[in-house]
């Protein structure tokens, strides 16, 4: 009669540590999912550096032609100077850093919304300078909501984004539904270059620029530069290129 006590303790024993076991390993294994999915940013990021293809973009602070992309980098402590907030209309949920441009870019940008609103056209900034530190809570924002593929096709890697050089910003209406065929968007692929901005991301030209057709996004060159690009239809890699 003990034996079989023992016996029937030994078993109930062994059932528990096995539910224990299981229990465990899957807290081990829900743990390490979601630490992968934390540093989904670090590792692809040193991924990318392990590659030894990218070069450093910071080399041509000053000049409006840096080429910043996913092979050409800026370092985190990276900052544009005289940054300074344009006289255009912003959205209310901007924050301070975002109202930024370099000062020339800034008074391009400045008479390009009004020459738009001489023509009835609404332009508003939506997001200017970003730097390091916003562009990876950017970066893991849009990873949490539209998962990997989709922000690798519109969310630059932090160093690697042309907001960081104080240049580039995206463009909004009153309505907020910016593509290609509204009015506002119209009106900035035609008229951009004329105050020295060119459209940065092309249709059809993900292949070189590395992103998906981005109506709103301008990226200061100066008038001379963003002519020719313009007429050319050709991106900033494509001119710089050419340039040699």
């Amino acid at each position: 009669m003990n034996r079989r006590v023992d016996l029937l303790k030994a078993s109930k024993l062994l059932a528990l540590i096995i539910v224990l076991f299981i229990c465990f390993t899957g807290v081990i294994s829900w743990k390490l999912e979601n630490k992968a999915e934390g540093s989904t940013l670090s590792n692809l990021v040193k991924r990318v550096e392990d590659t030894s293809v990218l070069t450093s973009a910071s080399k041509a602070k000053g000049n409006d032609l840096i080429l910043v992309n996913k092979q050409n980098f800026l370092e985190n402590d990276y900052v544009p100077e005289n940054l300074v907030r344009p006289n255009i209309p912003f959205l209310e949920d901007c924050t301070e850093e975002e109202m930024q441009l370099q000062k020339h870019a800034a008074k391009a940008l400045e008479r390009l919304v009004n020459a738009a609103k001489d023509e009835n056209i609404t332009l508003i900034g939506s997001s200017g300078y970003r730097s390091y530190q916003t562009q990876v809570e950017v970066y893991n924002s849009y990873c949490k909501k539209k998962g990997k593929s989709y922000t690798l096709q519109y969310v630059a890697l932090p160093g690697s984004s042309e907001h960081q050089t104080g240049l580039a910003i995206d463009i909004t209406n009153s309505s907020r539904y910016f593509d290609k065929n509204s009015k506002e968007a119209k009106w900035l692929a035609d008229n951009a270059y004329k105050y020295g901005f060119i459209l940065r991301y092309l249709e059809g030209k993900t292949d070189i620029t590395g992103y998906n057709y981005e109506p709103w996004h301008i990226r200061y060159v100066g008038k001379k530069v963003a002519k020719e690009i313009y007429n050319n239809s050709e991106t900033l890699e494509e001119y710089l290129e050419r340039l040699g």
